[in-house]
């Protein structure tokens, strides 16, 4: 053992990442893997600061490192990716950042369309959110990708657009709320199922329970993202320090340990019960 910590201590940095991802790796492939990862996507523009470069091209090496994320998703057989891209509190921003962000949104969708790794892998694009708050190009968009995908069953992969948690809950009360008032539901009948099925997306399958919630950036709070799907606070949370940009395959692994090791001690808080 003083041996093995004489060479670690010993090699560079560059040499032990790789390392490190592979016994990560192979620590995770003797368990369980979610099927449902949430991402916050974190720190695109405080990379953008830190880097000296401009905060579009923050957002730009935000949206590779999301496509890569999909692809370990894909390698890993992790069926459903949902990732937080443009908040409800996003609006907030100038004009010039905005519309950057639906234009790189917007190109990345049509891309997606037209992926013959999307196609080969049969992954499902759909958006998640108030749609009709976004730009007319972009809701075109997310309708193309939508048509070309729908169907698939490889991977779901879900982009939370114009979305906020409170803005879902309210909008699926509202939903209730009219199946009420037009005799189709009964309240005395109403129970956590029919509430699931009025959540985002409004078409289609609801989004199944999140299995694992991972925030970049240095931030310690799940910000209004899927709060039905992730039941509470009883989603294990992996928090991490690079900003979205840095994340790497070794936090991603890491964060997949962070389920394991939660749904291990699950088991054995149950079995001592």
């Amino acid at each position: 053992m003083d041996l093995c910590r004489c060479l670690f201590a010993k090699m560079s940095p560059a040499l032990l990442s790789p390392l490190f991802e592979v016994l990560l790796k192979r620590e995770a492939l003797k368990a369980n893997f979610p099927e449902h990862v949430a991402i916050i996507q974190d720190g695109n523009r405080r990379y953008a600061r830190a880097a000296g470069v401009s905060s579009f091209d923050g957002h730009r090496r935000g949206a590779e490192t999301t496509e890569m994320v999909a692809d370990w998703c894909i390698e890993l057989g992790i069926r459903h990716l949902s990732v937080y891209t443009f908040s409800t509190e996003n609006f907030d921003r100038d004009e010039a950042e905005k519309e950057y962000l639906f234009d790189l949104i917007e190109r990345k969708l049509l891309e997606l369309a037209a992926s013959e790794k999307v196609h080969k892998n049969r992954v499902r694009v759909r958006a998640i959110g108030r749609i009709a708050l976004l730009p007319d190009r972009l809701q075109d968009a997310i309708r193309k990708v939508e048509a070309a995908t729908r169907g698939y069953d490889g991977m779901h992969f879900n982009l939370a657009l114009a979305y906020g948690g409170r803005s879902e809950l309210a909008d699926a009360a509202r939903s209730l709320a009219q199946e009420v008032r037009e005799g189709r539901l009964d309240p005395r009948d109403l129970d956590e199922d029919d509430v699931a099925s009025h959540l985002y997306p409004a078409e289609g399958e609801p989004l199944p329970q999140v299995d694992l919630i991972i925030r970049t950036g240095g931030e310690v709070r799940t910000s209004n993202f899927l709060p039905w799907q992730a039941n509470g606070s009883s989603s294990p949370v992996h928090f991490c320090a690079p900003f979205w940009p840095q994340f790497s395959r070794v936090e991603f692994m890491g964060a997949i340990r962070t389920f394991q090791r939660s749904r291990g001690r699950r088991a054995g808080s149950n079995q001592q019960a």
